[in-house]
């Protein structure tokens, strides 16, 4: 059995994701804090950054946190802002551009596991 378990705002290391300059991402919980199932992590996105078109392996549950920006779904763009929500099917063809002065923020919950960027090649 997995013993309970709480994470401190300033316990989370963010990083710099390589498929996209002006993207960070910690891991809130995850399977290496003994998470079997669900991976709960916050993504930042820089004011103009863009991430490309690319798919995953696993379905995407968002949160939006902060900011407003541009996330394209297939062929749909639609522009989000905090409080919305998204679900990513797995497979799915998605990106995000920020075309604000304000960071951009959101919760993002995967399966645990493998979870492989493939960019698209446009």
């Amino acid at each position: 059995m997995t013993d309970p378990l709480v994470r401190r705002a300033a316990e989370i290391d963010y990083e710099d994701v390589s498929a996209a300059e002006g993207l960070r991402k910690g891991v809130l919980v995850g399977e290496e804090h003994g998470a079997p199932n669900l991976a709960l992590r916050r993504f930042t996105l820089a004011p103009g950054a863009e991430v490309p078109p690319h798919t995953n392996e696993v379905e995407h549950e968002q949160y939006v946190l902060d900011g407003e920006y541009v996330v394209g779904l297939d062929d749909e763009e639609v522009t989000v802002s905090a409080g919305d929500s998204l679900f990513v099917p797995a497979g799915t063809v998605h990106w995000y551009r920020n075309e604000g002065d304000e960071e951009g923020a959101f919760i993002c919950a995967v399966p645990t596991g493998d979870d492989e960027i493939e960019v698209v090649d446009e």
